[in-house]
């Protein structure tokens, strides 16, 4: 049919016209429309990654350690931070603008007949590129929850959950033990699933819904791979950890305390996934330290991007700069979506830094922009020194006309507008 999408640039208009184009949670559509694909999903094996945090650090580690074992891997995250195309990525190369623009104009009338959502959209044209590319291993990140996410539709050769905390509230609920569950959803009869450290209840939901699944075996990462004597600088995070008798000092490129957890979780997916894909800790010394991944406390000059969007990730962020240190003063960039916490968020960010800029990034859609001015009031009220600066771009100019060392956070949207507009790339 002819479309009228001439452009990539239009094509994607067309697609995030379609963000929440349907209240209705399921999987149904997903299925339906994969199976006017071919159901492209079942022709690669797949490893599935839930969590509320951690999740792009555990793929983008496990994406490393799997290609430095001669693998083609294919790799879909989500959100991004600049280009769509980030989402979707084969052996690091994103997909071509002209694929993008062709599934969906071969497509687009089979998706509004489906009423089929961006995500899920997104999703069957993550699903048909990897199946295109013959790649040996998918790479699947959920979007939201885990049980509902129409990434739910695949059978993996292991699922695993990072991280348990509070964030997507109004869908998930305000409950560790009901975000349990939902993230949980997407372990699978005779699949192994593996989950890392979380809170006692948390732990409890995660085993008993695996369980019920009948997933095997089911893992907590950590008691696999331990990793002790932590330490982080600006060049990444070096630990000692055990397995099988092998021991080995580790260095990932990935800074943070909990990013020792998440190559441990990345390593126990693999030694439950088997062969080919099981990794030994010195095939692993050899790769990780390499491993980058934008946004993730990426030092830029006197910049740190970090997308923390929800309080349990300014906390970790928090501890890693206390780890390294920076020069001070510190003036930290902070752009939230008006669904997060960003109250317990500031909390945490204000008393560490010296001075906050509370900016709205442009790139967040209408009904997700946060009133910065309700923020700015919430820190003076707090007794934190607190300015406004609407414009990403302005913000992060003002920050650094003041500060030895700016933090830009919030939100993806923040750090991939200051990556954009504020020239931070």
């Amino acid at each position: 049919m002819d479309s009228g999408l001439t452009s990539y640039r239009s094509a994607l208009d067309e697609l995030f016209a379609r963000t929440g184009s349907t209240a209705k949670f399921g999987l149904d559509r997903t299925h339906a429309f994969l199976a006017l694909l071919g159901n492209p999903h079942r022709r690669f094996p797949s490893f599935h990654i839930a969590g509320t945090n951690g999740k792009g650090s555990v793929v983008a580690t496990l994406d490393t350690l799997l290609r430095a074992k001669g693998l083609s891997v294919g790799r879909y995250t989500s959100p991004h931070l600049v280009d769509f195309r980030e989402r979707i990525v084969v052996d690091e190369k994103q997909i071509a603008e002209d694929q993008v623009l062709d599934f969906i104009q071969r497509w687009q009338g089979d998706f509004e007949r489906l009423g089929a959502t961006f995500f899920e959209i997104t999703t069957a044209l993550a699903f048909e590129h990897f199946a295109s590319r013959d790649v040996d291993v998918g790479l699947v990140e959920t979007g939201l929850g885990g049980r509902l996410d129409s990434t739910n539709v695949i059978m993996p050769v292991v699922a695993g959950v990072t991280s348990i905390g509070i964030d997507h509230v109004d869908y998930l609920g305000d409950s560790l033990e009901g975000i349990a569950a939902e993230k949980a959803g997407i372990f699978k009869r005779d699949v192994p699933a593996v989950f890392g450290p979380a809170a006692y209840a948390a732990r409890a939901t995660l085993v008993s819904v695996a369980h019920a699944a009948g997933a095997t075996p089911v893992l907590q990462s950590t008691e696999l791979y331990r990793p002790i004597n932590v330490r982080v600088d600006w060049t990444g995070t070096t630990f000692d950890v055990e397995r099988g008798g092998e021991s080995a000092t580790l260095t990932t490129g990935l800074a943070g305390d909990h990013q020792a957890i998440n190559a441990c979780t990345a390593l126990a997916m693999l030694d439950a996934a088997g062969a080919p894909y099981r990794t030994s800790l010195t095939e692993a010394g050899h790769s990780l330290p390499g491993l980058k991944l934008p946004g993730r406390f990426q030092r830029v000059g006197k910049f740190v991007l970090d997308v923390a969007h929800n309080p349990d990730g300014i906390r970790a962020l928090m501890s890693t700069l206390d780890s390294v240190k920076p020069a001070r003063p510190i003036v930290a960039v902070l752009g939230v979506l008006r669904d997060k916490d960003w109250r317990e968020m500031m909390r945490s960010l204000c008393p560490v830094v010296d001075a906050t800029i509370v900016t709205t990034p442009a790139s967040a859609s209408a009904e997700r922009v946060w009133d910065a001015t309700e923020a700015l009031k919430f820190g003076r009220e707090g007794g934190w020194s607190v300015t406004l600066v609407p414009e990403v771009a302005e913000a992060v100019e003002r920050a650094a006309s003041e500060a030895a060392t700016v933090v830009v956070t919030g939100s993806f949207h923040t750090v991939g507008d200051a990556s954009l507009f504020g020239g931070l790339r």
